[in-house]
């Protein structure tokens, strides 16, 4: 089965459950966010040590094994879809 698609909100407006209901909305999928700060150099950061470790075979899904949980934030409003 194909995972369902599932939005992950970082930043600012990620505080706010307003904007995230109209992603989730408008995109008909949950919307989870992360509490890090920095998050948009995560995602950089976590390749670089993959890079790091390259030669020993580990892959990207075991070294991001630490990272935060996303956490669901919103979920879809009944009906939004076909609006």
């Amino acid at each position: 089965a194909v995972p369902r698609t599932r939005i992950l909100a970082t930043g600012g407006a990620s505080h706010n459950k307003k904007i995230l209901q109209v992603l989730s909305d408008v995109f008909n999928a949950p919307v989870y966010t992360i509490d890090t700060a920095n998050s948009a150099c995560l995602g950089s950061a976590y390749r670089a040590i993959h890079g790091l470790v390259a030669e020993t075979n580990v892959s990207l899904a075991d070294v991001v094994k630490l990272a935060p949980q996303p956490r669901l934030a919103v979920i879809p409003t009944a009906g939004a879809e076909e609006v």
